[in-house]
C-alpha cells in the first residue's frame, strides 16, 4: 500500500459506494489525489468504479472481493497489535493511555510544531 490507499479502503468498507468527491472531503484531502489514489487500488484490483444508474458521468467505487478480504486481514493484524501493545495494562492503564494518545493526537492536528528541546527548557 501507498499512504492514503488504506483509508479510502476502510471509508469504503463503512460504505461502499461513495463518490471520489464524498471520499475526498471525508478524507480530507484534493479529488485529484483520491482519483490517482483510486487508480492504483483499482489496478490492484481491490477497487472497482461503477458510473452512477442517476448520472453516467458520475462514478462510485466500491470495494471488491479481494479488496474486503485486505481489509479483513489488516482489521485482524491490527488487533493483534493492539492486544500486544496493551499486553500487561489492566483497563485502568488502558483507559490513561487512550485518554493521552487522543490530547497527543489533538495536539498534532492543530498544525502547531513544537521542538522537543525546547518544550523541555519551558518547564524548567
Amino acid at each position: 500500500f501507498y499512504a492514503g490507499q488504506d483509508q479510502i479502503m476502510l471509508a469504503l468498507d463503512r460504505e461502499d459506494g461513495q463518490t471520489p468527491g464524498n471520499l475526498a472531503g471525508r478524507l480530507g484531502v484534493r479529488p485529484p489525489t483520491i482519483t490517482k489514489t483510486i487508480n492504483r487500488l483499482q489496478a490492484q484490483g481491490f477497487l472497482e468504479k461503477r458510473a452512477s444508474s442517476a448520472d453516467a458521468r458520475q462514478a462510485h467505487i466500491f470495494l471488491t472481493d479481494t479488496g474486503r478480504e485486505i481489509i479483513h486481514a489488516i482489521e485482524k493484524s491490527v488487533k493483534k497489535t493492539e492486544k500486544q501493545a496493551l499486553k500487561g495494562l489492566d483497563k485502568k492503564d488502558q483507559k490513561a493511555l487512550f485518554k493521552l494518545l487522543a490530547r497527543v493526537e489533538a495536539n498534532l492536528s492543530n498544525g502547531e510544531m513544537v521542538l522537543v528541546d525546547d518544550e523541555i527548557d519551558a518547564d524548567e
